[in-house]
Formats: C-alpha cells, structure tokens, sequence
C-alpha cells in the first residue's frame, strides 16, 4: 500500500512540474476610505482619499491571464465604509478581468454589522462586481485551476491565530494536482503592521492601536502542504519565507523610515503544485512620499535644497508628499527666501509636514546695515541692543529667539523701506 501511495506522489509530481503555472495577483491592505486626519485641505484630503480607488484601475491592467486576483485584508478603512466608497470600489472591481477573492482584515472585519454583511453592499457587489467575492468562511475554496484556504479576521482584533483552522485540515481530501494559496491577514512572529506603529513610522494618524493579536504562526504541519501564503496588514512589500509574502499597499500611504522599504505595488505569483513560487512586483502607486533632509550651514544650503526639490518633484501639482526634516540656520535675507519657499511648496504639494526647525542668523554684511544705520539712528540702537542680548551667554532661549525674530522684522521693514 505504501508503495503504491508513492508511486501515486511521484506521479503527481511529475504532472504537476509539467503543468503550466497558474498566474496569481495578489495585494492587500487597499483601506479605501481613509480619512488622511493629519492633512489639513479638505481638497488634498479628498484627492488622497480618491487616490486610492485610482489604484483599483492599474491594479486591474496587471490581472489579465490571471486566474485571480486576491486582496488579503482591510480592502476598506472601516468595517462600515461610506455607501458611496462601497458604489466606486465595486464599479472598479467589476472591470478587474478575473476573479476577485477578499477577505476581511482588522479594519474591515468580518464580524456583525461589518459591511460584509450589510444589504446595500450585497446589492452593489450583484450590481456592479458579480466577479467579487468575500471569504467569510473558514474553509477550503476550490477554483479551476487552484485552491483557497482563507483566514479571515472575524472581529477586529483576536487572540486566535487565524490560520489555526489549518492544522485540523484533511489535506488529502483536497486536490493533489492545484496550487493551495493562504490567504491571510496579521503579523507574522511579532512582524506585521503593528511594528510600524511601534516604531513611530506610521504617519497615518486613523491606524487602530498596535496589540499583540492577529498573530499568524507558520505551522511547519500545514506549511509543507501549502505553494503560497499571500499576506495582509504590513504596508509594504516584504518576503516572511520562500513561500509567503507581504504585497504591501497598492498605493503608498505613509513616509519610508529605511530606504528598503517599497510599497505601491501588487505581486505576480506563478504557482505549481510542490514548487516555490516565482513572485514578481508590479507598480500601482502614483503618489510620490519623499523624506527629505535639509542641514542648513550656510546660505549656498538653501539653493542645494532648491535643487534638490526642483529635480525630485519635477514641476508636478498635487501628486507628491514631503517629509521635511530642517535644521541650523539662515541668514535673514535667505530665511525670508526659504518662508516663501516653503509657502510655494504648501501649494504644491498634497502635504508638506516639516520636523525640526531652521533658526534666523543675521550675517555680518546684515548686522553691518542694520547696526551703522547712521540715518536711522533708533533702528541702529535697537538693532545694537538685540545684537547684545544674542552675544550674551546668560541670555535664555526663549528671550534670544524674541531677538532673532525683531531682528529679522528690522531687516525686513528696512528692505521694504528701500523698495
């Protein structure tokens, strides 16, 4: 019987390493609907918000020839997302050229009253994206050319592993010759979503707080058995093994705090029944965050950071975010350059959060005009005045800040006054 059993295997084997493999696409963590809190035009917010169905649309130029498309988790921001988030996001789904398979994550959970379960969704989805199809349940789903094993999240944070279903299975009573994707949303050996807010890098302030649930264990018993796990909740793009991996968001919704990080992205996944995958990034993201970092020394600094923006922003509007991390100081002529720098860039950009601070320093030809002011005697002795405060040690922070800042007024009347 043994032999027999394996001769069966290696039969298997043999038709499975000859078979064509079956194109995947998998992503996750879309969050249509987030609120960008810490935005503060209601238009960008809005434009950020749409942004993210935009995405929908390349996602599915990358789905042909698939034989599915799955979205491991949190495809909306909420488990009761806005009626007319739920119309957009079925309207662009129903155009994605193959089925879409969605389980719900922590945000969007499955639980009661969620919008999985809500009748305007169910009418929508029939209406708009027959294609759709939610996985509330538990257990295998069996496609023509592989196999689902879904591991959605029930209620927004659990103690469970999700996946613990897995180990109870009867893999023999699945197909020998399919592809068997997982399909999973949380944090794999303490890595997942929650170390991004644990580390201070998420600068999405509507994140619900880091726990130590929805862990995912890799359970070597149900592992071997598997082709792929197809991962959700860290929003960028990570490998946890041969097997499984994180797609990362579609659309980049946050600054990068290490320079391997990647997000705005889906994989193309070939699988064959008993091989490793081959996984393959495509690019969906359209918006540009930049973190960028000024050292203000001297003057020449601002036009290197003038430079700097011109080629990394490429004369677009309304496209790009920038993190701005400023220190030292300026000269009150070219801090005045960089206030209406950092006005034009407000402008521009969908949001420019600035870190740090670049302080007013008088240069000497400045202090020079303002002190020897000899038509202006009252401007030069107050001039003198706050110049003698700056040069003594025993003046506090906050009083040689008030002097910077009159200086800095002084300077501009007197520009203004010369027209």
């Amino acid at each position: 019987m043994a032999q027999t059993l394996n001769r069966c295997l290696a039969r298997v084997a043999i038709l499975a390493s000859s078979a064509p493999a079956i194109p995947v696409i998998h992503s996750a963590d879309w969050q249509i609907g987030k609120p960008y809190g810490r935005v503060g035009d209601p238009d960008k917010r809005a434009r950020l918000r749409l942004s993210r169905i935009e995405a929908i649309g390349r996602i599915a130029g990358h789905c042909s020839g698939a034989a599915a498309l799955v979205v491991a988790g949190d495809l909306f921001d909420s488990p009761t997302p806005a009626a007319s988030d739920v119309s957009a996001v079925c309207a662009a789904i129903g155009t994605i050229p193959c089925p879409v398979l969605v389980i719900p994550g922590n945000h969007d959970h499955g639980g009661p009253g969620s919008i999985w379960h809500d009748a305007f969704f169910e009418q929508e989805r029939l209406r708009r994206a027959p294609n759709l199809e939610v996985l509330l349940q538990r257990q295998p789903l069996e496609l023509n050319d592989l196999v689902i094993l879904p591991c959605p999240l029930l209620r927004r944070s659990d103690s469970l592993d999700p996946c613990n279903w897995l180990r109870q299975l009867d893999w023999r009573a699945l197909p020998a010759d399919k592809p068997r994707l997982v399909l999973a949303h949380g944090s794999i050996h303490g890595f997942g979503g929650a170390d991004l807010e644990l580390s201070g890098a998420s600068d999405a302030d509507d994140e619900h707080p880091a726990n130590a649930n929805n862990l995912l264990k890799l359970d070597p018993h149900w592992l071997e058995q598997v082709d792929y796990l197809a991962l959700g909740d860290w929003h960028g793009l990570k490998q946890v093994n041969e097997k499984a991996w994180y797609s990362g968001t579609p659309e980049t919704d946050r600054f990068p705090r290490h320079s391997d990080y990647r997000s705005g992205q889906v994989l193309r996944v070939e699988l064959r029944r008993g091989h490793i995958p081959r996984v393959e990034a495509l690019a969906t993201g359209q918006l540009g965050w930049h973190p960028l970092t000024a050292n203000f020394h001297q003057d020449g600094d601002l036009d290197r950071l003038e430079r700097q923006l011109e080629e990394l922003l490429q004369g677009r509007v309304g496209q790009d975010l920038v993190l701005l991390e400023q220190s030292g100081s300026l000269s009150l002529a070219a801090h005045q350059r960089y206030g209406a720098l950092l006005e034009r860039l407000e402008a521009q950009l969908l949001r420019l959060k600035r870190r740090g601070s670049c302080s007013q320093a008088p240069g000497e030809t400045e202090l020079a005009a303002l002190v020897g002011r000899a038509a202006d005697p009252l401007i030069a002795q107050v001039s003198a005045a706050l110049l003698g405060e700056l040069a003594d040690p025993a003046t506090d922070p906050a009083t040689a800040a008030t002097a910077r800042l009159a200086l800095a007024e002084l300077h501009r009347a007197v520009q203004l006054a010369e027209g």
